[in-house]
């Protein structure tokens, strides 16, 4: 995901309406699924700081986030996502 302007948030809200506003630092295409790593938008301390990582999904034609539950699978866009940001930031610093 290109950045040049900064970054991008997002709204989604649960099951019971409730809305939060996310920081998406990164997206990736991975086996014909998006991958979204999103923080909770207004996190400015790296100890607080926890990178989710949601798959879009489509449930009834409507693209929804959701939580990855196969392990392997999570592990595999983790790493191929931290590779990405690695990256980028190697690039800033150039």
């Amino acid at each position: 995901m290109e950045n040049e302007y900064g970054s991008d948030f997002m709204t989604i809200v649960d099951e019971d309406g409730t809305e939060y506003e996310l920081e998406v630092l990164s997206s990736l295409e991975y086996n014909g699924f998006t991958y979204l790593a999103v923080i909770p938008a207004g996190s400015d301390e790296a100890q607080d700081l926890q990178v989710s990582i949601l798959k879009s999904v489509e449930e009834d034609g409507e693209p929804i986030l959701c939580a990855i539950e196969d392990e392997s699978e999570l592990e595999a866009v983790y790493d191929l996502i931290m590779d990405e940001l690695y990256a980028e930031e190697g690039e800033e610093e150039e």
